[in-house]
């Protein structure tokens, strides 16, 4: 069967252009770092700080381009660190998450919620997700072969989308607790 490139998604925050001028100053746009996976998806030059009531993670990547929604993903070690819920969610589904305040070079924005773990999920085009025989919202199971520490991911979201490339996302603490270092690449298990 085909595999999956499987990328480890750290922490970052999604703004709309409001909060990006409230943050950042006004007629300030994102600047491209580095193109991610994704067509059209970028790691920003900017870098905020996320607040929570027991501390504060300093220097987080805004992803671009800006959204319809604020939105903090986090790891759930980030969630104890700073001090709020571990809320599992897919992007963009916020309601009820985390209150967290965004702290940039100009503003500060305070989200009664946008703060989640994001679900794992594997980004396909409608023929992928023919060859695979799923379809959007199905939750699979993903195997990785690592040194060591190969393991099987369920709960993972199959997200369709023609302007999707195929991988699956992963946050940091998923990464380490499989062992993922360099290209890894995982299967769907029926």
């Amino acid at each position: 069967m085909k595999q999956i490139l499987v990328e480890t998604s750290a922490r970052h925050i999604h703004v709309t252009p409001e909060a990006l001028e409230i943050l950042c100053g006004k007629g300030f746009s994102l600047k491209a770092r580095k193109e991610l996976s994704q067509p059209g998806q970028f790691v920003s030059e900017t870098r905020l700080d996320i607040v929570g009531p027991k501390n504060t993670i300093k220097g987080v990547s805004i992803l671009g381009p800006t959204r319809k929604v604020n939105q903090v993903e986090v790891s759930a070690t980030d969630a104890r660190t700073l001090g709020v819920p571990a809320v599992i969610r897919e992007s963009g589904d916020v309601a009820g998450s985390a209150p967290v305040t965004i702290v940039g070079p100009v503003g500060k924005i305070e989200l009664k919620e946008g703060c989640i773990v994001a679900k794992r999920h594997v980004h396909m085009t409608n023929a992928d997700a023919a060859e695979f025989g799923v379809k959007n919202g199905d939750i699979v199971k993903v195997e990785l072969k690592t040194n060591g520490r190969s393991l099987v991911f369920g709960d993972t979201v199959v997200r369709v989308n023609d302007n999707f490339r195929l991988a699956m996302h992963i946050d940091t603490d998923e990464s380490n607790a499989a062992g993922c270092a360099g290209q890894v690449f995982g299967t769907i298990v029926k």
